[in-house]
């Protein structure tokens, strides 16, 4: 019986599988696998014992027999290890030989994290190159740029696309680095002084880092520093949170009375179950639903840093729910991304009118501009001027027309000259180009 939406729902088959018990129960093996070959090595297990048995016996072991020795212990780990041992000859003795259980619990989310991480770069990797494609094939496009819901100067289409590119680079940039802090080996006993392994303790983590291939924790206690995992989830967040922002982007922009940008829609597709008309943004709806959710994960793993002393076990129930949600919530959200934007259409005939539509007034700091540097207002009486005009008579036009202030510095010529949308772009293709030279450097496309 399936219970949470992300069984069935939301997120894709190989998140699911990197999340699942299955895969974290293979990697716990893979961290007892370490830890005996390293003690073989330097001489604290006796020759003959075998660590490849561990990972022999990890193939047999099923989830739900962990569950049962669960239920008969009290302990996950103990009940994994039993598990183990009832399939091994000579590990099985020492099996767990000096560890603590979050030495294999951390280390063993540190390698699922890993892997989720790989996932996330690679569709975001593709969802960076599609903005910057756009932006590219669109940066010569001049639409009205908005402020507060209003219409402010204009931009191109390529600028605003390329800001997404920029934002999403640097959450790429955000992930790596915690990556850095978090995905790390924990390997150090009881309460982290490494006591059970004594001088041979650094060279046991060596190894096991080695063979895990992950850089150790300079220092822990008997569980890895939660902060890292709170950053990661709120980098995760405001990852989710950008993708949220595009998404909100294109369903305001797909409102009837704008159509710039309509999440396009398959034939038969029902929009409403009572309203045949309706061609509603579901999948850019979703994207910025999920976000909700993300968000709100990032308090649970917040109050996992405070925890007692060398630790408690009050991290250990909310992070099986955190992590593994956290992870297939953004994954979700970077499926439906690259979804919204292979059916994303761009209307520029809806782009254009709107532009026209707004006409002279968009330039009205142009204008401002022009009075204080050509006609020696000063920027405040510029303003003024300017402001007045259009509030008085709808529009530059009319003001000119109807006697307005203005008519005293302006002639119809240089107005008109001024209301050219086209020639009032600044540095946006410039931007764009240092957007992208600036994206390539930090996600390597």
């Amino acid at each position: 019986m399936h219970v949470c939406p992300f069984q069935w729902r939301y997120g894709s088959e190989e998140m699911r599988k990197i999340m699942s018990q299955e895969e974290r129960l293979k990697k716990m093996a893979l961290v007892e696998y370490a830890l005996l070959k390293a003690l073989k090595e330097v001489g604290e297990v006796p020759e003959e014992v075998d660590p490849e048995e561990v990972l022999r016996a990890a193939e047999e072991v099923t989830v739900e027999e962990v569950e049962e020795l669960e239920r008969e212990l009290g302990h996950d780990v103990m009940a994994f290890l039993e598990a183990l041992r009832r399939r091994t000859k000579t590990a099985g003795k020492y099996l767990h030989l000096g560890a603590t259980s979050y030495d294999v619990v951390d280390t063993a989310w540190a390698l699922i994290i890993r892997d989720a991480l790989a996932k996330v770069y690679k569709d975001l990797k593709e969802i960076i190159k599609k903005f910057l494609e756009i932006s590219e094939e669109y940066a010569d496009l001049p639409m009205v740029g908005r402020t507060h819901g209003q219409w402010a100067v204009p931009i191109t289409l390529g600028f605003k696309f390329a800001n997404y590119a920029y934002e999403l680079a640097r959450s790429y940039e955000r992930l790596k680095e915690a990556e850095r802090r978090v995905v790390r080996l924990k390997m150090s006993g009881a309460v982290g002084t490494m006591a059970a392994w004594g001088e041979k303790a650094f060279e046991v983590e060596r190894l096991v880092s080695e063979e895990l291939k992950l850089p150790p924790h300079p220092i822990t206690t008997q569980v890895a520093p939660r902060d890292g995992f709170a950053e990661l989830l709120a980098d995760l967040a405001i990852l989710s949170s950008v993708l949220d922002r595009f998404a909100l982007e294109v369903r305001e922009l797909s409102r009837p009375e704008i159509r710039e940008l309509v999440e396009g829609v398959r034939r038969g597709q029902v929009g409403s179950s009572t309203m045949p008309h309706k061609a509603n943004p579901v999948t850019s709806e979703k994207i910025s639903g999920l976000a909700k959710v993300m968000r709100s994960l990032v308090l649970g793993e917040l109050e996992n840093v405070p925890l007692w002393h060398e630790r408690d076990l009050t991290n250990s129930a909310s992070e099986r729910v955190l992590i593994p949600h956290a992870f297939l919530t953004v994954d979700e959200q970077l499926k439906s991304t690259k979804s919204l934007l292979n059916k994303l259409i761009i209307n520029e005939e809806a782009i254009r009118k709107h532009l026209e539509e707004a006409g002279c007034e968009v330039l009205a700091e142009r204008v401002m501009i022009y009075l204080t540097k050509e006609k020696g207002l000063a920027r405040n009486d510029a303003h003024k001027v300017v402001m007045d005009a259009i509030r008085v008579h709808g529009s530059l036009r009319r003001a000119l027309e109807e006697g307005h202030e203005l008519s005293k510095y302006l002639t119809s010529e240089e107005l008109e000259a001024l209301c050219d949308p086209s020639s009032y772009l600044g540095k946006a293709r410039e931007l764009i180009a240092r957007t992208a030279k600036y994206v390539e450097e930090v996600v390597g496309l």
